[in-house]
């Protein structure tokens, strides 16, 4: 029987950074497919939008088995959705790991024959947040070592837009 091993990176990748695809990648090598599920934290504002997000992992992700799609409500439902069964979760600090712990115990509970797979961040990616990047690109500081450059163009002409009022 030939079972093709699935897994799902969720994240609001709001922006995709060096981090994310460092776990995507070495995701990709444990996995047949990868599938980089883009999803909406209801209690932040988003810098880009979900279609934009989208776009922008579709331009940056180089390994063949992994997709990037978007989706609405709990990214334990999603991964059911995509026929997985695994999740993929990225783990930076001790404090990232009991938020994810207790995540993972809560989508367990709800669907039993799901796995987390965890990720640690790489030391040269384990101080990045998409929020600190945000920061950085608002007040002009340099982006360089932490995204890519499409990612860059796109976070600078979202802080100009900002500026400006063209949104």
């Amino acid at each position: 029987m030939n079972v093709q091993r699935r897994a799902v990176y969720p994240g609001v990748f709001d922006p995709v950074h060096l981090g994310h695809l460092d776990v995507i990648q070495r995701a990709s090598r444990i996995f047949d497919h990868v599938v980089v599920g883009v999803g909406i934290n209801p209690d932040k504002e988003p810098f880009f939008s979900a279609e934009e997000r989208v776009r922008l992992l579709q331009r940056v992700v180089e390994a063949p088995n992994v997709s990037v799609q978007h989706f609405e409500g709990l990214s334990v439902k999603f991964v059911r959705e995509v026929g997985a069964r695994v999740m993929i979760r990225g783990l930076r600090t001790t404090s990232d790991m009991e938020n994810e712990f207790n995540m993972s115990l809560t989508n367990h509970a709800m669907d039993p024959e799901l796995e987390t797979v965890f990720l640690m961040a790489t030391d040269r990616y384990s101080h990045l947040s998409s929020t600190l990047l945000k920061q950085i690109a608002k007040f002009g500081g340099p982006l360089d070592k932490f995204v890519l450059p499409v990612v860059k163009a796109a976070l600078e002409q979202r802080v100009r837009d900002l500026t400006t009022g063209h949104l």
